[in-house]
C-alpha cells in the first residue's frame, strides 16, 4: 500500500541492502522513521504538513515494510548499522545535513544516528521511548509486564521466530490494538500486519540487538552526548513505571525540550497536529 501522496524509490545502503524510501515536499530536509509494527506509511499525516517547506524523508528500516531484510549476522540489526543506513539515504538524496525524527524503534536509530554521527543530524526527535539502557534498567517487577515482548525477542534465535510466525496476526495485531486510543482504518491496519507478517526474522532480530549488540554499543558511549537539540514526545510512562524520564533523557540531550503528550503510542496518526508542531518548533532552535 503506497500513499499515492508520496514519491517512492529503493537506495541502496549497503552491500546487497536497499531500502524502500518515501519522499515528498520541498526545502531542508526531515527524514522520519517509523516504529512497529509500523512502516514509513505511519507518517502520512505529518508529512502532509511538514512537506509545505520541507523535503520529508521516511524510509522503511531495514527488516521493515518493503526494505530488504538481510539475515542477521550480529550487526546486520544493530541501530548503529541502521544509522548508517539513514545518513546514506539522505547522502544518496543529495542531503548531507538533516533534521531526524524517529517513533518507537525509529527512535532509536535516531538516538543512535545523533551520537555516531552529529556533524549530520541537525535536530533530533524521539517519540515515546526511553534510551535503550534506560528502558532496560526501568523495565521491572510485574508493572514491566507490558514489555513482555522485549523479553520474548531478546531470546536466542528460533523459539520467537516459530512462535510469532506461527499467527503472526495475532501478534503484531495485539500491538497495533492495545497501543491505539482510537482504531486505525482498516486498510492501514492490514497494511501494517501484512508488512510486519513478511518480515517476522528481521523484526525479531532489530529486536534482539536491542539486547546485545546495542547495550553494548551504548554502554561504551555512556558518556557520549547529544550534541544537537533534542525535543522527546513521551506518554507518561514514568507515573507507571515509577521514573522520571525528563531526567533520563536530559542525561543524553542537554539541550532537551521533554514534552508529556495525552494521546496514545501512535502518536503521530491520532495527534498529527501535535507532532507536526513540536517538529517545527524544534526546527527554530
Amino acid at each position: 500500500m503506497n500513499h499515492t501522496a508520496f514519491d517512492h524509490q529503493r537506495v541502496q545502503v549497503d552491500e546487497g541492502v536497499e531500502l524502500h524510501v518515501a519522499t515528498t515536499g520541498s526545502g531542508s530536509p526531515v527524514v522520519l522513521l517509523h516504529g512497529f509494527p509500523q512502516t514509513h506509511l505511519m507518517w502520512r499525516h505529518v508529512a502532509a504538513d511538514l512537506a509545505a517547506d520541507h523535503t520529508v524523508i521516511m524510509p522503511d528500516l531495514r527488516g521493515y515494510g518493503d526494505s530488504d531484510k538481510p539475515a542477521d549476522t550480529g550487526l546486520t540489526y544493530a541501530k548503529r548499522t541502521m544509522g548508517a543506513d539513514v545518513v546514506a539515504v539522505a547522502k544518496a538524496l543529495g542531503h548531507d545535513r538533516f533534521a531526524l525524527a524517529g517513533h518507537d524503534r525509529g527512535a532509536l536509530v535516531a538516538f543512535r544516528t545523533g551520537l555516531d554521527h552529529p556533524g549530520h543530524v541537525t535536530h533530533l526527535a524521539s517519540l515515546d521511548v526511553l534510551p535503550t539502557l534506560d528502558m532496560w534498567d526501568v523495565m521491572r517487577g510485574t508493572s514491566a509486564v507490558v514489555g513482555f515482548h522485549l523479553f520474548l525477542m531478546a531470546q536466542p534465535p528460533g523459539l520467537a521466530e516459530e512462535l510469532i510466525g506461527a499467527r503472526p496476526d495475532a501478534f503484531f495485531g495485539h500491538f497495533v490494538d492495545l497501543w491505539s486510543t482510537e482504531p486505525f482504518p482498516a486498510d492501514v491496519r492490514a497494511e501494517y500486519l501484512r508488512a510486519s507478517r513478511e518480515a517476522v526474522t528481521s523484526i525479531v532480530a532489530d529486536y534482539r540487538a536491542s539486547a546485545t549488540v546495542d547495550v553494548e554499543h551504548d554502554t561504551a558511549d555512556a558518556q557520549a552526548r547529544l550534541r544537537m537539540p533534542v525535543t522527546v514526545l513521551q506518554q507518561d510512562w514514568g507515573a507507571a513505571l515509577g521514573f522520571d524520564a525528563e531526567a533520563l533523557w536530559r542525561r543524553w540531550a542537554p539541550d532537551l525540550d521533554h514534552r508529556t503528550v495525552s494521546c496514545g503510542h501512535f502518536m503521530a496518526e491520532e495527534a498529527p497536529d501535535v507532532v507536526a508542531g513540536a517538529i517545527r518548533d524544534l526546527l527554530e532552535r
